[in-house]
C-alpha cells in the first residue's frame, strides 16, 4: 500500500508534471485549482486550505490561481470577441470593468490592438493561445497552470509561446505548474520536474538533475525517447512492454514493476517509499540508490 504524498511547489518557480498519457497530469493539475474535487488529501493555496472551502468562499480565490487549457479555441466561447472574452473575468468577480485593460492584456502576450474585434475562429492556433494566457492573466493571479501549452503548434510558434511565458513569469513573478508529455519543454522551461505514473509522483528533482542522472526506471526510460540533435546518434530508446495499468485496479507492489525491466521480486509484493534519495532529489522505486541509469545531457 502507497503512503500520501505531498508536493509543495514553490513561489516564483516552474514545477513540470510529465508522464505518458493516463498518468494523471492533468487530472492533477485541475484537482489544485479545485475544478476536479479531491477525494482525499489537502490542497492549500497561500497558505490557506482551500481542500472544502465552499464555492462562494473559493470564488476569491480563483483570482489568484487560473489555468491555461489545452485547447484554447474550446476553452474560447465562439459567440464572444477576444476584447469581451478578456472582460469576463472583471464581470465575473464583481469588479470594475476598464476596456482599457484590453489593449494592455493583448501587448502583453504579444497581440496588437486589432485582435480585439475577432472571434476565436478567426484566429491562428498561436493567437488563440495567447488569448488564452491573456484571459488567465487578467486578473493577476499568482499561480499559472498551463495544461499541454505548446500542444498543436509549429516548432517556431512554440517556440514563441514558451518564451512568452518565460518573460511573464519575470515581469509579473508568476509560479507556473507546466502539464506535458514533451520533455523537451520542461528542459527548456521548468525548474524542477515531478515524473508522474499512474497518478503517483515516481520522481521529483531540479531538471538538470532529473534529465542527466534519473532514479527511477520510468524516468529513464522516458528520457530515452528524447531526440538526439545529432544525425549520426544511434538511438538507445527503452521501449517498455505493455500499456498503463488500469488506476482502478493497478498491480501489487510498485505500480511500474510489470513494465520495468529491474524489477525484482519484492518489487511486486511491497510498494516503495517516496523518499529524498539524494539532497532534494526524490524517487520511489527500491533500487534508487544501486541503479546506474541513463540520462541525458542538457
Amino acid at each position: 500500500m502507497y503512503k500520501r504524498q505531498n508536493l509543495s511547489i514553490r513561489r516564483g518557480e516552474t514545477l513540470g508534471l510529465v508522464g505518458e498519457s493516463g498518468s494523471g497530469k492533468t487530472t492533477l493539475g485541475r484537482t489544485l485549482l479545485r475544478l476536479i474535487e479531491p477525494t482525499d488529501g489537502r490542497i492549500a493555496v497561500l497558505g490557506q486550505d482551500i481542500s472544502e472551502l465552499p464555492q462562494k468562499k473559493l470564488r476569491p480565490m480563483r483570482a489568484h490561481m487560473q489555468m491555461i487549457f489545452q485547447d484554447p479555441t474550446s476553452s474560447l466561447s465562439p459567440r464572444m470577441k477576444v476584447s469581451s472574452l478578456l472582460l469576463e473575468p472583471f464581470r465575473i468577480h464583481g469588479q470594475t470593468v476598464d476596456e482599457g485593460k484590453v489593449d494592455e492584456l493583448l501587448a502583453m502576450v504579444g497581440l496588437s490592438s486589432e485582435q480585439a474585434d475577432k472571434y476565436p475562429n478567426q484566429l491562428s492556433g498561436g493567437q488563440a493561445r495567447r488569448v488564452g494566457i491573456a484571459r488567465a492573466l487578467t486578473l493577476h493571479p499568482e499561480i499559472l497552470v498551463a495544461d499541454e501549452p505548446t500542444a498543436g503548434l509549429d516548432v517556431s510558434v512554440a517556440a514563441g509561446i514558451l518564451n512568452l511565458l518565460k518573460d511573464l513569469r519575470e515581469k509579473l513573478d508568476l509560479t507556473y505548474i507546466i502539464i506535458t508529455h514533451n520533455l523537451n519543454v520542461l528542459g527548456f522551461i521548468a525548474d524542477r520536474v515531478a515524473v508522474m505514473y499512474l497518478g503517483r509522483i515516481v520522481e521529483l528533482a531540479g531538471t538538470e538533475e532529473l534529465f542527466s542522472q534519473p532514479k527511477h526506471p520510468y524516468t529513464e526510460a522516458l528520457l530515452s525517447s528524447v531526440p538526439k540533435p545529432d544525425p549520426l546518434y544511434k538511438s538507445q530508446r527503452i521501449v517498455m512492454q505493455g500499456e498503463v495499468a488500469d488506476p482502478s485496479n493497478p498491480p501489487s507492489g510498485c505500480y511500474f514493476h510489470p513494465r520495468c525491466r529491474y524489477a525484482k521480486g519484492i518489487c511486486s509484493e511491497k510498494a516503495p517509499e517516496f523518499r529524498e534519495v539524494k539532497p532534494d532529489h526524490w524517487a520511489s522505486c527500491h533500487f534508487a540508490e544501486e541503479l546506474k541509469l541513463e540520462g541525458i545531457a542538457q
